[in-house]
């Protein structure tokens, strides 16, 4: 259940955001008024006989990772480690936080079909400050009365991107925090950048939609 609701939200974050902020409306308006789009993405594909997971993984590139902060994502789970590292290092790291997304919930979306039984309302009370915000979601699951709360963490550059999820407590970055800082603390920042170079190496640019997108070349794992 945590996974489908978290492949959801995928979905609904890649429309949520797809609009350019130019006026910087706040972000709770622009959640109303575009989130239903990115649901109809995913019904529009389906209707196309584009449902397999490669079909999804493209779909995700396409509309999600432009509208995410991989970068604040990523600096946050490895905290001061983030510093420490070579611009090569982090793109590594980038590329492995987004290719694990990609991989964790592609099948999950090209699997679920029952899309007409979501329905999505933002908090119009949405926490900011600065160029940050969090926006609240509450999605109904075919007629539950009780909605399933995700709270969105976004960043103001240009335009609005997420760089976390939180869902029944659950923060997305603080789990790649947990899970970073356990395999560092085991074996160190060395032992981090092999575990990310092994998962990596298996992605080629031809067949990698994510890492074109994150312009990561499998030559990089030489050049460390």
């Amino acid at each position: 259940m945590v996974k489908k609701i978290s492949a959801i939200l995928l979905l609904i974050i890649s429309g949520l955001f797809s609009n350019s902020a130019i006026s910087a409306p706040p972000p709770e308006v622009a959640a109303v008024h575009i989130m239903t789009d990115a649901l109809l993405a995913l019904k529009e594909s389906k209707a196309q006989g584009k449902s397999s997971i490669e079909d999804v993984e493209n779909l995700i590139v396409e509309q999600l990772l432009p509208n995410l902060d991989i970068t604040e994502s990523t600096r946050q789970a490895l905290k001061t480690h983030w510093d420490e590292l070579k611009p090569q290092q982090q793109l590594i790291l980038k590329s492995y936080l987004a290719v694990s997304l990609v991989d964790n919930y592609s099948a999950i979306l090209a699997a679920y079909d029952d899309l007409d039984g979501i329905k999505i309302t933002a908090d119009p009370k949405a926490k900011r400050k600065d160029n940050k915000a969090i926006v609240k979601l509450n999605i109904h699951i075919n007629g539950e009365q009780k909605p399933v709360v995700v709270s969105l963490k976004m960043m103001l550059s240009n335009d609005w991107h997420i760089y976390d999820v939180v869902f029944s407590g659950v923060s997305l970055v603080k789990n790649y925090q947990a899970s970073f800082g356990s395999q560092i603390k085991r074996k160190g920042i060395e032992g981090l950048m092999a575990k990310a170079s092994k998962k990596l190496r298996k992605h080629t640019s031809e067949n990698c939609p994510v890492c074109i997108a994150m312009n990561f070349k499998k030559s990089m794992l030489t050049k460390q």
